[in-house]
């Protein structure tokens, strides 16, 4: 009985679902249509007119296989800022933290683990995923976006989160 009870509940736990769950029923927010990947590890939004990295803070893009390589990166706030300050993917300088909306731009809401478009944004994780975009009564935090089922969040500016980070295109 006991080891009944440890298999259902690793059955139902988040980690025992493996791949992404797309429903058809619901139409996509992110359509592929939507963007154009550039071989630097760019992603364009045609929609947004945002300039997104391909792969997650810590990854880089392999345009030979498509693929990130390398081990995502988990940060909290305050290294999250200073690491797009310091980042050069695709040769640019003006990389950031997405705030709130902007990284809202990208949920897509017809899939889960992670809701997100796999064919465009690469690496992503069903995870926690930083924005810019501060809590109103507690300085100390900071919105968050989980890739898991496209929720926001409060967490803790000290917290070890992933990042993706954004630009302006122009």
């Amino acid at each position: 009985m006991k080891h009944q009870l440890i298999a259902g509940l690793l059955l139902l736990s988040p980690m025992a679902v493996m791949g992404q769950t797309c429903y058809e029923s619901i139409a996509d927010t992110t359509p592929t249509t939507r963007f154009t990947q550039h071989t630097d590890g760019t992603v364009s939004d045609s929609v947004t007119g945002l300039m997104w990295q391909a792969c997650s803070y810590g990854q880089s893009y392999d345009v030979t296989t498509n693929s990130c390589l390398n081990s995502v990166v988990k940060v909290n706030w305050q290294e999250a800022l200073r690491a797009a300050v310091n980042d050069r993917t695709g040769a640019y300088k003006d990389w950031q933290v997405p705030n709130n909306k902007e990284l809202a731009s990208i949920l897509e809401h017809s899939c889960v683990t992670p809701s997100i478009n796999e064919e465009v944004f690469l690496g992503s994780l069903s995870e926690n995923y930083w924005t810019s975009t501060s809590a109103i009564a507690d300085k100390t935090a900071a919105w968050v976006y989980t890739f898991d089922r496209g929720l926001n969040s409060l967490h803790d500016k000290e917290a070890f989160i992933y990042l993706r980070l954004v630009r302006y295109e122009k």
